[in-house]
């Protein structure tokens, strides 16, 4: 299917913005803020201006050495959500054909259409555990393929690609002149257990990440885009016209961030393995619900197997206070996201909500 309407913004954003808070809020994907007091920083650490041009250096170095790759194959960018942005921006002209996986999440398909790229799809099916299916993605793909766009884990539902699949993915891009990009931001919250990135597979790969989803500095939108040098050059030249020069005060914290990155570790991985216990009992006892249980990262995409998402979603919110995402927002109405990263107390009382709210359905 091509998806040629030039997209204006995003619906999914704008209902995480005014939307999704409540008082029990399921509907955050990353690891709960990792609070500043518990960084060792003092004023004196932290200046309003520096010499942050193309690139901050400590910064550089510091997430070259986070990443394992050379400085010169590094950007920083704004979170993300902006590293997506600058790296498709850098890969698509008008109307270059671009392959993104289904179900998505919303701006990374959103993006393309509003740089005037024709979007196609292939598609990941829950029968399948929502794994990458190497044939779906050689249907998509054309000999006038540009890019192919893909989340690992896979936003909305955890599901892990191993890098056997991505080598795979890569030939096919490789057989057209195409490149991968991979936003690897919640293959961070695998901690020790990751594979290499992507970007180890060849240089057609591109990969973007940040502190947000794993470690809670969301704040800090600390962001990258790993790609080999020279496309690298063209991404820095090219976000003169976005970013410029990012807050300073910001990459010297997000230095200091990466420096105590093993405390951020520690407090994460406590919270997921006693949030993950907590889910799997709930999931465990419903019979309405049926889910691909991904071992490792922040989210599962549950389906509801009677009944109307939406209906369960503003029961939640109106009579429960408790917020998840309408699968609608990836391209799955009958499904939800639910977010596990929040403190384990929330989470208990947002999953017996969430029962009471079900049963009343």
């Amino acid at each position: 299917m091509n998806e040629t309407a030039r997209a204006m913004g995003s619906d999914y954003i704008e209902w995480a913005k005014m939307r999704s808070q409540s008082r029990f809020n399921l509907a955050t994907s990353g690891i709960i803020n990792y609070p500043l007091s518990e960084l060792p920083v003092s004023l004196k650490d932290l200046e309003l201006s520096g010499p942050s041009l193309y690139g901050y250096e400590p910064l550089q170095q510091a997430l070259a050495a986070k990443c394992q790759v050379s400085p010169d194959s590094v950007v920083h960018a704004i979170g993300t959500s902006m590293a997506n942005h600058l790296a498709m921006a850098a890969l698509l002209e008008p109307n270059d054909e671009v392959v993104i996986e289904q179900p998505a999440y919303d701006p990374l398909r959103s993006i393309p259409s509003y740089l005037g790229a024709r979007v196609k799809r292939f598609e990941r099916r829950f029968e399948n555990g929502f794994r990458v299916d190497i044939r779906e993605v050689e249907r998509a793909v054309s000999p006038r393929t540009r890019l192919i766009v893909m989340t690992n884990m896979h936003n909305p539902t955890g599901a892990l690609a191993d890098n056997d699949t991505l080598s795979r993915v890569g030939e096919i891009a490789r057989s057209v002149g195409a490149r991968v990009l991979v936003d690897e931001v919640y293959l961070e919250a695998m901690f020790e257990h990751a594979q290499p990135s992507a970007f180890s597979l060849g240089k057609e790969f591109v990969v973007t990440g940040s502190l947000t989803k794993a470690y809670g500095f969301s704040g800090l939108r600390c962001g990258w885009i790993l790609a080999e040098p020279q496309l690298a050059k063209k991404i820095w030249r090219l976000n003169d016209l976005f970013g410029n020069i990012p807050p300073h005060a910001t990459e010297r914290l997000s230095v200091i961030a990466l420096a105590n990155l093993d405390r951020a570790t520690a407090r994460a991985k406590s919270l997921l393995e006693a949030n993950r216990s907590r889910l799997n009992n709930f999931l465990d006892s419903r019979d309405d619900l049926e889910t691909v249980r991904p071992k490792f990262g922040t989210v599962v995409f549950p389906r509801l197997k009677r009944g109307s998402v939406d209906a369960l979603c503003n029961l939640l919110r109106e009579k429960y206070e408790t917020t998840v995402v309408p699968g609608k927002f990836f391209e799955m109405p009958e499904h939800f996201r639910l977010g596990i990263g929040c403190d384990s107390e929330m989470l208990a009382a947002g999953l017996e909500r969430l029962g009471k709210a079900l049963d009343e359905l």
